[in-house]
């Protein structure tokens, strides 16, 4: 189905139809029925059932060809069985959009998976679009339309959406959204997704007026690389928030490198999101969080904070959450000093946190409030409200809602305790002012707002390339060798080959069958030199013992020889060794590790990190989509000790950060311009001082 096809009549319908209404109150046609007229749809409502009768006061249709315009959404709610005939009704209607909330279909096994094919291609011959099957619908909180069977009371008007993979967590999220005093503007279960994916709903909600904030449940999506794309163009606009599930069932794959053992699913989803512009949360409870403040509250315009309290400890607690989170506290400047000083007593700490001890009235709150809101150095602000012994929070609340509401940096509340912080509660949800129970919770939000900040003030959208690529070389040197079968590794001299075509500097590699001819290219090369095992069939030279560093003549080199052809037909009897590598030396620098391949699910990627043989072990690895753009260049070294540690750290000098960034790029656009290339890892690659230049000393290159 083409994903062009307008998804308008899901949101928009002039009339719906229940297909499957039922008059009895234990069937889900029922709570359907019921939810469609109770949401106060102003739409034409019908009902349909071959048994014909009333319900709600309206007629029952024996079947939809009989009920009158306007029509253009149905909701099927009948035994699986019958449901491919139902649809075909609709499309005979006309009808272009349809939910199917009926389960029985592919999540039942082979049966209910075929019949899903057949619903799917009967909506295709129609040019209709299909939600579900096994949705729970779908409903929008401002138009208003409830198209789902959930039990009341639905969802608060709100300003956040939800989309989701599954339909149990909707009725929770709901039920949970309400008891915290939030709204929903709207909620869309994806079911099976046998047409409608998460992918293509993404647009549609964003341009939802009433949607500030797109939160998605997901297990998966469809497609990775178009949902990237559409992800990010959208969330320059809005932001979103996805809680991925299943962060630990990596899929099985055939391991041939250190780059393939550490790429598993879901460093591919963290690299997309990043890529996207998709704030990722680890918990439901987090998502929601982020949710509320950034649907509520203004931008900071940078990272420091100030922390406004009347307890020591809640303030220390908030303190060490927002430097964890990548904030800073501000320092305050001499006049907020002078002012908070003559606010409060002599016993009140005025470093920031600012404690301005248990005493604080509800004026002392608004008061100091005001004084950090006017700090040019503070960029948001932590407000901690445990019970004052004094007063009531809830007083509290009233003298800071509206010095919140008169100022243009984030406020967001750590309102701790349950039963004496009700009243307080309830005026600061009524305000759109976020509250959290903890302030550990408070100071994540206000994290997150910082990074949306970050992330619109400096979004890149276009990724580095060169033009100075020989692709045309490039793709005649992998063609050659897949023609020799699928699944091989390119020789060292090759794969030096294949990284010149685009740029990338190699170590001269020559290979020696026998001890006079490794001799014969040593002396060409110039001693001293390295001897490596050449196999095929060898991955990591390093298992077999399979590299001999710093061979200074010619006795050297034939007494290496024997020794790595002995060990590595010893070790692999039945791998093919056709002699030795042949490389110089090259000068000391830090040892990193390079790789790429190709994900099923989001296309090319590109890994950094320490290198070396215990690559795997240390597991200091960072990935990046490819192409990349500077600033996933930049993320993959700050992530990583081994990017970190270039910028010089104890006797070691600054390493040629700029270079070694240059091979990101480049080795990025191969991978991303030669979808063959399965695999590629240089382990190690050198990166030597400032100005100096890397050196890639062991290629590996994969092809399919």
């Amino acid at each position: 189905m083409p994903s062009n096809t307008s998804l308008a009549p899901f949101f928009s319908p002039r009339g719906v139809a229940v297909i499957g209404a039922s008059r009895n109150p234990n069937k889900l046609g029922y709570g359907l029925a019921r939810n469609l007229v109770q949401s106060n749809y102003q739409g034409e409502v019908h009902f349909v059932n071959p048994r014909g009768g009333t319900l709600f006061g309206s007629e029952m249709y024996v079947d939809v060809a009989h009920v009158p315009d306007p029509l253009d959404l149905a909701v099927i709610l009948i035994p699986a069985p019958s449901v491919p005939g139902a649809l075909r009704e609709c499309g005979q209607r006309g009808l272009k959009a349809v939910i199917i909330g009926s389960g029985g279909f592919r999540e039942t096994g082979s049966g209910g998976s075929a019949l899903e094919d057949e619903c799917l291609q009967i909506a295709r011959s129609f040019q209709m679009r299909l939600l579900g099957p096994n949705s729970i619908g779908l409903l929008d909180t401002h138009f208003p339309l409830d198209a789902t069977f959930l039990p009341p009371p639905g969802p608060l008007a709100g300003d956040v959406a939800f989309i989701s993979h599954s339909g149990a967590i909707c009725a929770a999220v709901i039920d949970w959204a309400r008891g915290q005093g939030f709204g929903l503007s709207r909620l869309i279960s994806l079911g099976n997704q046998a047409d409608v994916n998460e992918t293509d709903l993404l647009a549609p909600v964003a341009e939802d007026p009433f949607s500030k904030v797109l939160t998605l449940y997901l297990e998966g999506v469809s497609d990775g690389a178009r949902f990237t794309r559409e992800a990010r163009r959208l969330s320059q606009r809005k932001p979103v928030i996805a809680l991925k599930v299943g962060r630990f069932k990596s899929g099985q794959r055939a391991i041939a490198s250190h780059t393939g053992a550490l790429a598993g699913q879901e460093v591919a989803y963290d690299a997309a999101f990043r890529r996207a512009g998709v704030i990722r949360a680890d918990t439901s409870e987090e998502m929601f969080d982020w949710a509320r403040a950034l649907a509520w509250c203004p931008l900071p315009r940078g990272r420091s904070a100030a922390v406004l309290t009347n307890a020591g400890g809640p303030g220390a607690a908030a303190a060490d959450m927002l430097e964890a989170a990548g904030m800073s506290l501000a320092k305050l400047n001499p006049n907020t000093l002078d002012a908070l000083r003559g606010s409060l007593p002599p016993e009140a700490s005025l470093s920031n946190p600012v404690d301005m001890l248990a005493s604080a009235s509800p004026d002392h709150y608004a008061a100091c409030l005001r004084i950090l809101l006017d700090d040019p150095g503070v960029n948001s602000i932590l407000v901690i409200l445990p019970p004052p012994p004094m007063y009531t929070a809830g007083a509290v609340a009233k003298a800071i809602i509206p010095v919140i509401h008169g100022a243009n940096k984030p406020v967001v509340i750590a309102l701790m305790g349950e039963r004496l912080i009700q009243e307080a509660v309830e005026h600061f949800r009524a305000a759109h002012i976020p509250e959290y129970r903890f302030p550990e919770r408070a100071a994540s939000a206000l994290s997150i707002l910082s990074q949306r900040a970050d992330f619109l003030l400096r979004a890149d959208l276009n990724p580095v390339t060169f033009n100075d690529i020989d692709q045309s070389h490039a793709s005649q040197i992998v063609e050659k060798f897949r023609r020799g079968g699928a699944g091989i590794f390119l020789p060292q001299g090759t794969a030096s080959k294949l990284l010149q075509a685009y740029g990338i500097r190699t170590l001269q590699v020559e290979t020696a069958d026998s001890p006079e001819a490794a001799v014969s290219k040593a002396r060409s090369i110039g001693y001293p030199v390295a001897l490596k095992t050449h196999s095929p069939d060898i991955a990591h030279k390093s298992d077999v013992k399979g590299v001999l560093l710093d061979l200074k003549d010619d006795r050297d080199v034939l007494e290496g020889f024997h020794r790595l052809v002995n060990k590595a037909r010893e070790s692999r009897p039945k791998a093919v060794v056709n002699g030795v590598y042949v490389q110089p030396m090259v000068p000391k620098g830090q040892e990193v590790i390079v790789g790429g391949l190709q994900d099923p699910q989001f296309g090319p990627l590109v890994m950094f990190g320490s290198g070396g043989t215990e690559v795997e072990g240390l597991n200091d690895v960072a990935f990046s989509m490819a192409p990349m753009t500077n600033l996933e260049a930049e993320y993959l070294m700050e992530n990583t000790w081994a990017g970190r540690r270039l910028s010089g750290y104890r006797d070691l000098s600054p390493a040629d950060r700029a270079t070694l960034k240059e091979v990101f790029h480049r080795l990025a656009q191969l991978v991303a311009d030669l979808p063959q290339i399965a695999e590629i890892e240089i382990n190690p690659l050198i990166v030597l001082d400032q100005d100096a230049g890397c050196i890639p000393v062991d290629i590996r290159v994969k092809i399919v």
